[in-house]
């Protein structure tokens, strides 16, 4: 047997043995060190054994089989094997009278129901195996799947088993539950939804059936009509538009009656002047037996108004999620240590003094110090730095941050609201609400229109009041008709929501109309360096020695979980030195460096220091070279082999392949491009260096309060777009003229930003910046469109040459037109459509 020591534990490590079958479970390659000889079957670690055997247990087998049939159905995307992932935890946070409160809500029956996020469910199978759950759980009553969003919906009946027993259950069958955030207003917003769609879909129904009533009437027109089919005819329009009006229409006779109510212009207003005065004339004509009548214009007209509202609150409602961000940052519960006994509370729970544990691979629940335990801290969300910190008793630590490597018992000083990551949401929050005004200019932009559209109505009926009493107000109708602000209403928005589905498809998520707008108009453009211009990985960027202890070191650090040791083993290979046997010992000393031996030779790599210790001597070549790789912001780590300094290796974050061509592409765009990063002064210099950044406008060791006071002051100046990823990012995406947040950032950034990027690399920004031009483009078409009909139609109502029955067919055609040249036009690369130039 041999042993490995990591701190002051020693561990065993297994002989190497022969390959064998792939996991029972998953099919991945089983580890030597998992190998069961003479067992039927064989697993890659203990969770999938652990799930093997409870479906077996619980007669759920022919899960396999129907994976299986699922993998055959999908062979142009097959499933990338994982291993089963379980758990120790006991969930008892979910049965907290707290979480059920805001997690959970009352069903018929004295059930209760929740949704819970699901970790590891990848295919139909999983679907067939959560749902058969009620069958081994007595109480749990429905569960049911959301495959793509990876939530379950379950009911079940607290007098008979707790939610955290059903948590249990899942966890088991490698299906880590985590509580699904902001249920309540997602229920909110569902509700909304689904009223609103039932609007558009009774609107829609309604436009049809008059539509088609309008056709027989319009042909009577020409070819002659009963007069009691053409009453009929009438009434029975009439009829049908009522509802439309008063449940579909009831959005915007709201919306002018409050801005009456309060003495200002809305586009509502003379929308609602213009539904209201077609409807009461066509209806008093209906009455009279003469006359025409407009219901189809009134239902055709409402029906595409709602879709246009649905449409802006779906866009708009995305930047609204910034009041969760607290809670997408903090695990759901902590580990709270009381005497020798470790339980797991609702984050809620904690309070200054407490003492909790944090374990390898988890997030740091609360700010505290250390007080046992040494480790490394994955901090680039909250700081940029892109290297690991390595911790010890009597250290600050921060909520948000990842425990890289060994457990650690921490007391707490701050909890919830009041730590770190706290105070920068708070700062979030008000960013947004200080552009909330702005989001509302459209509406006070809009007065004039209203007001002009008013005065040239109550003009057209006063003129033809003198001229033809009979005529006046068909042609004041036909002027609110004709100029009713749908064509102009839909102009900016249609252009904006076609740009936003063409982007999203291109993996460009825009979050607001006005987003693109503020694109258009060049200034400063900061960005974040970790994670953003580079991969936000550790790798291996130079070797400088004795080539022969490369596998001798992949040998050693194949052993440790450090980050450092899995760059080193990306790098290198995870192999052995030819002809050498397993390391008969492995010791690693948290935050120096690792050491071992591979037969009679002994490798130690680390720190500077900390081989020097263990080493006779090391050459001045090496040590001058670790200088200066340190003076470049690299991370130099020494290998000595048999007590002698061979080699150096130096570590770092090295930039995304696509960095150099995007940023030409935003400046050639008239951008001032800047590097705003957390991490060390030399590293980001030399960044920017290779990108072409002046060295003036790289600026390192710059903290999240810092970045958000640089984007403030350069708004004094022009717009600000900020690119970032991470935590320390959030306030300075929220402040700026416009926030970018990269593929794989913290969700709080996402949140926080006007732009979400979900593929790799920063090429996006540049294609962001070319396909805003082209939308601004295809607005000014649609707005010089929908001006020069309002003009010409304006023209003719008051000249007496446009009846309501024209002004009624020219007003969708002009809407028509614009819809066509919205969703016509390519704006992003990708999105369809045909392509338009960048300026």
């Amino acid at each position: 047997m041999l042993t490995a020591e990591v701190g002051t534990r020693r561990l065993a490590l297994e002989p190497p043995a022969p390959e064998t079958a792939p996991c029972a479970h998953c099919g991945l390659a089983v580890p030597r060190g998992m190998h069961d000889e003479g067992a039927a079957r064989q697993f890659c670690c203990a969770g999938c054994r652990a799930v093997y055997a409870a479906l077996h247990e619980h007669g759920l087998e022919r899960y396999y089989a129907l994976r299986a049939s699922a993998d055959e159905a999908s062979l142009a995307l097959p499933r990338t094997p994982a291993a089963a992932r379980t758990t120790d935890k006991s969930y008892a946070e979910m049965d907290d009278p707290g979480f059920r409160e805001r997690s959970c809500w009352p069903a018929p029956g004295g059930l209760m129901e929740t949704e819970l996020y699901l970790e590891g469910v990848h295919c139909s199978a999983c679907v067939w195996l959560v749902e058969k759950l009620p069958r081994l759980c007595p109480g749990l009553v429905e569960i049911r799947l959301d495959l793509p969003r990876s939530r379950c919906r379950l009911v079940w009946d607290p007098r008979a088993v707790t939610l955290a027993a059903v948590a249990r259950l899942l966890d088991s069958l490698g299906y880590a539950p985590h509580p699904s955030r902001g249920l309540r207003a997602q229920e909110e917003r569902r509700r909304e939804d689904r009223a609103m769609l039932a609007r558009i879909g009774l609107s829609g129904a309604v436009a049809g059936n008059v539509m088609a009533i309008a056709f027989a009437l319009y042909g009577g027109m020409f070819h002659g009509m009963e007069p009691e089919l053409a009453a009929l005819f009438r009434w029975a329009s009439l009829l049908i538009t009522v509802p439309s009006v008063i449940w579909g229409g009831g959005i915007f006779f709201r919306g002018a009656w409050a801005a009456v109510r309060v003495r200002t212009l809305h586009m509502d207003l003379p929308i609602s002047i213009g539904l209201l005065a077609g409807f009461f004339h066509g209806a008093w004509n209906t009455l009279a037996g003469t006359g025409e009548v407009y219901f189809d214009s009134v239902t055709t007209l409402i029906f595409l108004l709602l879709v246009g509202r649905h449409l802006q609150r779906r866009q708009q409602r995305a930047a609204a999620d910034s009041t969760e961000l607290l809670a997408s940052l903090a695990p759901s519960a902590a580990r709270l240590i009381e005497g020798h006994t470790v339980r797991e509370v609702p984050l809620e729970a904690l309070a200054a003094g407490a003492l909790v544990e944090v374990r390898a691979g988890e997030l740091v629940p609360a700010d505290g110090v250390v007080e046992r335990g040494r480790s490394a801290l994955d901090v680039s969300l909250l700081s940029g730095e892109s290297r690991p910190v390595a911790i010890g008793p009597g250290d600050s630590i921060h909520a948000g941050t990842v425990n890289l490597s060994s457990r650690i018992e921490v007391r707490v000083e701050r909890a919830g609201e009041e730590t770190r990551v706290g105070r920068l949401m708070k700062l979030v929050e008000e960013h947004a609400r200080r552009r909330a005004p702005i989001v509302q200019m459209a509406d006070r932009l809009s007065g004039s229109f209203v007001l002009v559209v008013l005065v040239l109505a109550a003009a057209t009926f006063a003129l033809w009041a003198r001229l033809d009493p009979a005529r006046a107000l068909d042609h004041a109708v036909a002027l609110l008709i004709v100029t009713c602000p749908c064509a102009l209403g839909l102009a900016t928005p249609l252009a904006v929501s076609a740009a936003i589905a063409q982007a999203a498809r291109a993996g460009i998520l825009i979050k607001g109309a006005d987003v693109l707008e503020k694109l258009t108009r060049p200034g400063r453009m900061w960005l974040d360096k970790t994670g953003t211009l580079t991969t936000g990985r550790a790798a291996l960027v130079e070797w400088w020695g004795d080539e022969d202890a490369r596998p001798l070191v992949a040998a050693v650090e194949a052993h440790s979980a450090h980050p450092l040791a899995r760059a080193f083993v990306a790098a290198i290979g995870d192999r052995q030195a030819p002809g050498s046997v397993e390391p008969v010992e492995i010791v690693e000393t948290q935050g120096a460096g690792i050491e071992g031996r591979l037969g009679s030779r002994r490798v130690v790599v680390g720190a500077h220091d900390w081989v020097a210790a263990r080493v006779e001597a090391i050459p001045l070549g090496i040590s001058e070279r670790a200088e200066a790789l340190s003076a470049e912001g690299l991370s130099p780590v020494l290998v000595a082999v048999d007590g002698r300094a061979v080699a150096l290796a130096a570590f770092g974050d090295p930039l995304r392949d696509d960095a150099q061509s995007a940023l030409d592409r935003v400046r050639a765009h008239g951008w001032r491009v800047g590097v705003l990063s957390g991490d060390h002064a030399a590293v980001v210099a030399a960044a920017g260096q290779q990108l072409g950044v002046d060295r003036a406008d790289c600026r390192g060791r710059v903290s999240p309060e810092e970045k958000l006071q640089v984007v403030t002051t350069d708004r004094n100046d022009g717009p600000v777009i900020m690119v970032g990823d991470g935590v320390n990012d959030a306030a300075a995406l929220a402040a700026a003229t416009v926030g970018v947040g990269v593929h794989g950032g913290a969700e709080a950034a996402l949140a926080a930003a006007d732009v979400y990027i979900t593929r790799p690399g920063v090429g996006r920004v540049a294609d962001l910046l070319d396909g805003a031009h082209r939308t601004m483009g295809v607005v000014r078409r649609n707005l010089i469109f929908s001006l020069l009909y309002n003009a010409v139609g304006v023209s003719l109502a008051m000249a007496g040459l446009l009846n309501p029955v024209v002004a009624a067919v020219l007003m969708p055609l002009s809407s028509l037109t614009v819809i066509v040249s919205s969703y016509r036009a390519r704006m992003f690369s990708g999105g369809g459509g045909e392509a338009m130039p960048c300026r």
